[in-house]
């Protein structure tokens, strides 16, 4: 799942109304943000399979450490701690907890079964809502609609920036989407997890975004 993720980010604000869109939005693509490090670093591995269908040009091999639903709870309570720490906002650390697990869960539905529930351990989960992708794309489109109404609900702009910055943000994260069904599929592995990147500075927009807007 892609814009999926973004949407959870965009309704964990009525959630937590103090923690930044920006957290958010790191915690939600926690681990799609670890996975190409892990990639870089040979912890994890990945083929690039081109076929018919646009949502499954990448056989995951092995992800473990990201993409399991253990390490997902792990990573969640170690980003949640983090954020407690520094804000002292118990209900943000808490729902920021659960943003980065819910993000297996949401994978769970779209792909084949290959998401571990631990590392080592021999069961692989997926629904294969990819398989049709029509309904996947219908799926992601409702909640990444949903998400962006629940966030727009709950705050107001302040400004033009907040106003305008919204919508650039959720037009760019739409472009990104169709960009990734109607592209061609990455060269080699190196190349896709330096692309994969991007979820790193991404997480700036939506922050900038934020403070240009405020709590209704």
């Amino acid at each position: 799942m892609f814009i999926g993720h973004f949407a959870v980010a965009f309704a964990a604000k009525r959630a937590a109304p103090r923690t930044s869109l920006g957290v958010t939005f790191a915690a939600a693509q926690l681990v799609d943000m670890l996975w190409p490090i892990f990639l870089l670093l040979g912890w994890e591995r990945v083929r690039i399979e081109p076929n018919a269908n646009p949502f499954l040009t990448l056989d995951f091999t092995s992800y473990p450490w990201t993409h399991s639903l253990a390490m997902g709870v792990l990573w969640g309570a170690v980003f949640g701690g983090l954020y407690f720490a520094v804000t002292k906002y118990k209900r943000g650390a808490i729902v920021v907890a659960l943003l980065v697990p819910s993000h297996w869960v949401l994978d769970a539905v779209v792909h084949q079964p290959d998401l571990p529930l631990y590392p080592g351990g021999a069961a692989r989960i997926g629904l294969g809502l990819w398989s049709s992708p029509q309904a996947a794309i219908v799926v992601e489109a409702i909640l990444f609609l949903a998400g962006i109404a629940a966030y727009a609900t709950v705050t107001r702009a302040r400004d033009r920036i907040g106003r305008y910055g919204l919508w650039a943000l959720a037009a760019f994260l739409v472009l990104l989407y169709v960009a990734s069904i109607v592209g061609p599929p990455p060269p080699n592995v190196t190349v896709l997890a330096w692309t994969a990147l991007i979820g790193w500075p991404l997480t700036l927009w939506p922050w900038w975004v934020d403070r240009h807007r405020t709590n209704t």
